[in-house]
């Protein structure tokens, strides 16, 4: 069935490929005069982003490469009109398959030829042979197009390589910053918090020590909600829970602890690995806790799931139905933006005001 699908589709890019070949020659031929322009370079560039898309892609051509993307657009004309003579071949092959077979079903000739085994042998094995062809064919143009689509669009080899060398030093600083920015707010949780509670909780046993039996109840509450934010802290730092018991049912405690109503959706057909259920848990919690304290959300959604169980992406989105106008450089959002950015992950906030504000994380599981 997966087979067939992919098949399907490929038949449906090249076909569409073929539809908008000619399309293609004739902007170029019309904006060729007038390539220099911007936004006739811009319009080029569109066009082929629209192309790779079809061909499932994502090169994410530069703007200063728009150049590229006319001769691009120029180059894969006979490409797809040689994809579209491909799959006209199948389709009059399957017709004359299907109108073989209806005539002789019904005992009706077919330009004078009646059924006999010697020519239904002949027939079926050309057929099958034909068939091979034309599949080969698709196969052949689709493959055509994707590195015809890589030589002219993609970035140059040397250039790739020093983005990615880029990208991975700024991702461990942010990496860095965002490790010394939890260290700081643990520590501050620790200092202003749990502390004080201790030197409270010690102040009072000594002066129940000195008689004051009445205020054993304090020090028990006092030490009970000591305890209570120690716990806090500590999920703040790891959540060991989700080694136990999986991202759902940590989700499902972030869900219970919140102060607004929080409905959560995890539905992963497995384990991603630990470094995705970590980041997936703390984009979670820490959206929900923005949600809690500035959005005035009366509720906040949570769905967990797989992009493609193929290239095991794990989407994480977070919606609630707040006022908006979230500050995307906040230190919280910042740093789950370094944070998804350490897994080559995407991280996007979308947060106009008056809401809704949606804050989507891709994971990659590889």
């Amino acid at each position: 069935m997966r087979f067939a699908v992919r098949g399907l589709r490929l038949l449906g890019a090249v076909i569409l490929g073929a539809l908008t070949a000619p399309l293609d020659l004739a902007f170029v031929l019309v904006a060729l005069p007038f390539a220099s322009r911007p936004g006739v370079r811009a319009a080029a560039r569109r066009l082929a982003v629209l192309e790779t898309r079809r061909l499932g892609l994502d090169l994410a051509l530069p703007a200063r490469d728009a150049g590229n993307a006319l001769s691009y657009l120029a180059a894969r004309t006979p490409v797809g009109v040689l994809g579209g003579l491909v799959a006209a071949l199948l389709g009059y092959g399957t017709a004359m398959a299907v109108a073989l077979a209806w005539s002789w079903g019904r005992g009706v000739p077919m330009d004078g030829m009646l059924p006999s085994p010697p020519l239904v042998a002949y027939l079926g094995l050309s057929g099958l042979v034909l068939l091979f062809l034309a599949l080969s064919g698709l196969v052949g143009v689709d493959a055509l197009e994707r590195r015809l689509a890589v030589r002219m669009l993609a970035p140059d080899p040397t250039e790739a390589l020093r983005h990615r060398i880029t990208e991975l030093t700024e991702s461990r600083a942010g990496v860095l910053a965002a490790v010394d920015s939890e260290r700081r707010r643990i520590e501050r949780d620790l200092h202003d918090g749990l502390q004080q509670r201790l030197v409270a909780l010690s102040m009072l046993a000594g002066r129940a020590r000195r008689g004051r039996s009445e205020l054993l109840e304090q020090v028990h509450e006092q030490a009970q909600q000591a305890l209570a934010e120690l716990r806090e802290v500590a999920w703040r730092a790891y959540p060991s829970g989700l080694d136990s018991l999986g991202l759902a049912d940590a989700l499902a405690g972030v869900a219970e602890r919140a102060g607004i109503p929080v409905k959560v959706t995890c539905e992963l057909s497995a384990r991603p690995p630990a470094a995705v259920e970590t980041a997936a848990y703390f984009v979670v919690s820490e959206a929900v806790t923005n949600a809690d304290k500035h959005s005035r959300a009366d509720l906040v959604t949570v769905e967990v799931r797989e992009h493609d169980r193929r290239d095991r992406m794990v989407i994480v989105r977070v919606q609630d139905d707040g006022v908006g106008g979230a500050d995307t450089a906040s230190g919280g959002l910042s740093g789950l933006a370094r944070r998804v950015a350490a897994l080559d992950g995407r991280f996007t906030v979308t947060s106009p005001h008056g809401g809704p504000t949606t804050i989507v994380a891709e994971l990659p599981c590889e």
